[in-house]
């Protein structure tokens, strides 16, 4: 580990940034993320990025229990942006945590 490395992941981290559960993928050394940017302390390599092809993303057919779902995450969203009361605003927070959980278990079963 170098002390170039160590000072600029003790800059990063006094900026703000997130020291990663994940280990790195080439040295399993610790990582440290800041702005999507992930820096090994101990190799200082980045994993590489992958592209991804939209024409060739395969979309599965929503049930129309998934788009009422999402229509009332939509309808929430508009009632809270409206909402200046914290109390409510923070009821319509998690009545759309709610609703993403689910939208998450029924991606989780197909």
């Amino acid at each position: 580990m170098s002390k170039d490395l160590t000072k600029k992941a003790a800059e990063m981290l006094l900026n703000g940034a997130t020291l990663l559960g994940e280990p790195c993928p080439y040295c399993r050394g610790v990582r440290v993320m800041k702005e999507g940017c992930a820096l090994c302390v101990s190799c200082g390599r980045e994993p590489r990025k992958k592209e991804i092809s939209i024409g060739k993303r395969i979309e599965h057919k929503k049930s129309g229990l998934e788009e009422i779902l999402e229509k009332k995450i939509e309808l929430l969203s508009k009632e809270l942006e409206e909402e200046e009361d914290h109390v409510k605003q923070q009821e319509i927070l998690k009545s759309i945590n709610s609703v993403l959980e689910t939208l998450e278990k029924m991606k989780e079963k197909q």
